[in-house]
């Protein structure tokens, strides 16, 4: 069975980073685009990055310059690297990828959400 198995949140005071990891569990062919969310109680669930099979990312306005989503095709894993961070960055992060199983079909899944609490 295969699951989007999110780490890396926590609490972090204003300036500092963090490195949310997501990793595919299971068996699988491949991770074709994969994207970060975030979600504050009461709002809509936001898109903050996204990254695609072939490398190509795409950042909200909010995090440009700030956050760099990557990832490892060999581990299966997906990343998203957090640098300066802000308080109004405090939200959960979703990761939410779109993965090629090996009956070569692509299912949408998501993660179970990791919490970034930034202080000022």
């Amino acid at each position: 069975q295969v699951q989007l198995v999110e780490s890396g949140g926590g609490l972090v005071q204003a300036g500092g980073s963090l490195r949310l990891s997501c990793v595919a569990s299971g068996i699988i062919f491949s991770i074709n685009t994969a994207r970060w969310y975030r979600q504050v109680p009461g709002k809509q669930r936001e898109l903050v990055a996204s990254i695609t099979s072939g490398g190509s990312t795409n950042y909200a306005d909010s995090v440009k310059g700030r956050f760099t989503i990557s990832r490892d095709n060999a581990k299966n894993t997906v990343y998203l690297q957090m640098n300066s961070l802000r308080p109004e960055d405090t939200a959960v992060y979703y990761c939410n990828a779109i993965i090629r199983q090996l009956n070569l079909r692509d299912y949408d899944y998501w993660g179970q959400g990791t919490q970034v609490t930034v202080s000022s």
